[in-house]
């Protein structure tokens, strides 16, 4: 698949990059994008919850009340959880909520995320670029002259560059990673996905094992 190479002005700089059909061209397994996606979601949740059962809070431990004979429940301790006050049951615990997927089913996620994107006219190859320091302005001037203002756009570096990251940090709807740093998730969370020209031999060699 050819497409355009575009300088930073949105101009056609007259050379074509060569996606690799087996990457952006494949056909899209929707189960795997469900799977990456899941895991990905799961993996943000912190897991941290937690709720006092019954014997955890402070309370006394003697009978309220006789057994029988008060036409009542039976009720043997203040601090069961039919009780105000008394604990909560079956509560939260803290867990982890990380599920398992193997290298295979993930590397087949990407590239239906890729090929989705690819099938929608919404991938955008990008010569590389540089600021000489970190100023908003300067990547807003990039999201201008690309037409994506105000669409949520992913932009794909080959490698880390500092100056650009702190560029982009203040932008609502935009992010910035490395091709080591994809996940399917923020592939297929993107109006526009914005591959730069180094990312893609480390893209293509990452999801073509």
């Amino acid at each position: 698949m050819k497409v355009a190479v575009l300088d930073i002005n949105g101009k056609e700089t007259g050379r074509k990059a060569d996606l690799s059909d087996a990457v952006f061209a494949i056909e899209p397994n929707n189960h795997a994008v469900y799977l990456d996606v899941k895991q990905y979601l799961a993996n943000q949740r912190q897991g941290t919850h937690k709720s006092k059962e019954r014997a955890e809070i402070s309370g006394s431990t003697r009978k309220i009340k006789k057994q029988k004979g008060t036409g009542t429940a039976r009720a043997g301790s203040i601090k069961s959880g039919v009780f105000r006050g008394g604990g909560r049951m079956f509560g939260p615990r803290p867990r982890n909520y990380g599920i398992k997927l193997n290298k295979n089913l993930k590397r087949l996620a990407r590239k239906s995320a890729f090929s989705i994107k690819a099938s929608e006219k919404s991938i955008v190859v990008l010569e590389d670029f540089n600021f000489d320091a970190p100023k908003t302005k300067n990547f807003t001037a990039v999201l201008k002259a690309l037409d994506l203002e105000n669409k949520k756009s992913l932009f794909v570096l080959g490698a880390s560059n500092n100056n650009v990251y702190l560029s982009s940090r203040n932008l609502k709807g935009l992010e910035v990673v490395t091709n080591s740093e994809l996940s399917t998730y923020k592939i297929l969370n993107a109006n526009q996905v914005v591959l730069l020209e180094s990312s893609l031999e480390g893209i293509e060699s990452n999801l073509s094992k």
